[in-house]
């Protein structure tokens, strides 16, 4: 059992954001016009990294123009505000639904708890969790489409518009959803692809349901163009590049080991996942090169020499982990012997006089201290649900503060913005002077 995992050191995350990221977010409030539900997939492992803040604007004036009831997340419990007087589209569908994708790599007793944190803070929201490869979740999700597009019987369509970032499994839900709601065999209407950007521009319109009529367009995944500066930032890129939601190459492959070592750790401590792919009798380790000299002879990865080849290691771990290890990590039980104290994730001891401390975690996101009477079987759930709204609370506040410190936006950006805005008034001053001599004449 490990007594200390320390942080590991991270590199500062690149930037990505091609040219075909930049255009649909300029084309997204016209889409929403047309959309009666959006449909946001994010990444169980990232529930809350995998949020794209570039959004938000734009869903809450398309909700506010249909008025719908807008909740303030400044307070983070749910408290609503009336929306600001419109002439809107009052009687039309308007719906939000988060689709948690890949959620058999999540553990399964962390959903429920997850979930009811969320509606209690956004309950405009509508939280699905969903599995491509559960067809009983592709069956929910289609019946919860189907029933919104029936509140409106009027309506001749609903429209769906999905939208997330990279890798998150739009096409694929949608091919999905598409085999589950048309009768008879449907071919594979979106390609896919394991790499981020596959999917560059507005699909056409696919049909999800004949009756009623369920239409969707599948989307580009758009990253943040500023994943942030400091600690935050380099932690917020190295989570995206581990689901690839990240161009490949742009990371070196061992910082990815660093991060995922110490995660795994995190989320079991006594066996985490990687033991299953080391020597019988390995006991867990904080340290990156052990692991990989570790990994490397027993996969038979050696160089002349039979010096260990950790590169061509830290590759297959990485991709292990993406195919085959997620589901291992998932597999983590609730609870761990809570008799041996276990330190946080900075390797601080345990205070004396606490009893047993345990750290634990879900997905990648969420994590938290427990004490030895935290897990009643009875109120186990009332207390996972309170731990994992507090790292929901502190993630959106400190999101807002960032914001509010211009932390989203990196300094090539902001003297990019400076000088297009310093050109359009000289573009505007030549324009006054050119009418001026103009009307001279």
């Amino acid at each position: 059992m490990l007594l200390s995992i320390p942080f590991p050191p991270l590199p500062s995350p690149p930037s990505w954001f091609p040219g075909h990221m930049n255009r649909f977010t300029k084309q997204l409030p016209a889409l929403l016009s047309r959309t009666d539900i959006v449909l946001e997939l994010r990444d169980s492992r990232l529930p809350l990294t995998s949020i794209n803040h570039n959004f938000e604007g734009a869903i809450r004036k398309w909700r506010a123009e249909r008025g719908k009831v807008t909740y303030s997340s400044q307070p983070l419990r749910g408290a609503a505000v009336e929306p600001s007087p419109v002439s809107g589209y009052g009687g039309m569908t308007c719906e939000r639904i988060i689709v948690l994708n890949k959620r058999d790599l999540v553990p399964e007793w962390g959903m429920e708890p997850f979930r009811r944190a969320m509606a209690s803070r956004f309950p405009e929201q509508i939280i699905h969790f969903a599995s491509c490869n559960r067809r009983e979740d592709i069956k929910s999700l289609s019946a919860l489409l189907v029933n919104i597009a029936k509140r409106n019987p009027h309506a001749t369509e609903t429209n769906v518009l999905v939208v997330g970032m990279p890798n998150v499994g739009k096409s694929t839900l949608l091919n999905s959803l598409r085999d589950f709601g048309i009768a008879g065999r449907t071919p594979k209407a979106l390609q896919t692809s394991a790499q981020p950007g596959h999917t560059r521009a507005l699909s056409n319109r696919l049909k999800l349901s004949e009756d009623p009529l369920v239409y969707s367009f599948d989307t580009p995944g758009v990253m943040l163009p500023f994943l942030g500066r400091g600690d935050e930032g380099a932690e917020r890129g190295v989570k995206l590049a581990l689901i690839a939601g990240i161009k490949e190459g742009l990371y070196d492959v061992e910082a990815l080991v660093a991060y995922l070592l110490y995660r795994l750790n995190i989320l079991h401590p006594v066996s985490p996942a990687y033991l299953k792919i080391l020597p019988p009798g390995t006991a867990p380790t904080p340290s990156v090169s052990t692991f990989l000299e570790q990994l490397a002879r027993r996969l038979g990865m050696l160089l002349r020499g039979g010096e260990c080849d950790t590169t061509r290691a830290a590759k297959w771990f990485v991709e292990w982990w993406r195919r085959e290890g997620g589901l291992f990590s998932a597999a983590a039980p609730h609870a761990l012997p809570s008799a041996v104290p276990i330190t946080g994730s900075q390797g601080q001891q345990p205070q004396p006089g606490r009893g047993s401390v345990v750290r634990r975690g879900w997905g990648f996101d969420l994590e938290w201290s427990v004490e030895k009477g935290d897990f009643v079987p009875d109120v186990a759930a009332s207390i996972l649900e309170h731990r994992m709204g507090e790292c929901i609370d502190e993630f959106v506040e400190r999101t807002q503060e960032y914001e509010r410190q211009g932390g989203t936006v990196s300094q090539t950006q902001e003297k990019k913005r400076t000088w297009e805005e310093k050109l359009a008034r000289r573009a505007a001053k030549s324009k006054a002077k050119f009418m001026a001599r103009k009307k001279g004449f």
